[in-house]
């Protein structure tokens, strides 16, 4: 089947299996490594990316439903001369300890961000549900809130 999308704004079009996972057409067909397999269950959110501004577990979301989508991964959430407030923020706290699951963190956040700029602690604990085995999640909260008030100096 061919899927045609765009992401981190350039258009994309491949030949594959309907059910394969959105993941390995990203890390295997298009080379972009940023966004990781972590369980292949979309429990630990390792593999999350954004389809049309939402939070989406790419191991479970397979590639036909792409057509037509917009998709961003950590790549495209921001540039190396203008970081996203997210990206900026887990440089600020340094956030990372072994960072495998950090890009799915931060796209988690950026998502969480569109939705409530200001989130307090309860929103980031029913919002952000993905899994971090080296439990950075104080730092992580940190760089949250200084996510949302960088995002809001910015506006």
């Amino acid at each position: 089947m061919q899927v045609s999308f765009n992401i981190n704004g350039t258009p994309q079009r491949v030949e594959v299996e309907e059910h394969t996972p959105l993941l390995w057409v990203i890390r295997d067909i298009l080379d972009l490594k940023g966004t990781k397999f972590g369980c292949g269950k979309a429990a630990c959110g390792a593999c999350t990316i954004h389809v049309d501004g939402e939070a989406v577990r790419s191991c479970s979301f397979p590639v036909q439903f792409a057509e037509g989508k917009n998709i961003t991964t950590i790549e495209g959430l921001g540039t190396g001369d203008a970081l996203h407030p997210v990206q900026q923020a887990w440089i600020e706290e340094v956030v990372p300890q072994c960072g495998y699951c950090q890009p799915g963190f931060m796209m988690a956040t950026a998502a969480m961000l569109e939705k409530i700029p200001n989130p307090t602690d309860e929103d980031i604990d029913n919002n952000i549900v993905n899994v971090c085995r080296c439990a950075t999640y104080y730092r992580m909260r940190k760089a949250i809130h200084r996510a949302a008030e960088i995002k809001s100096a910015n506006l």
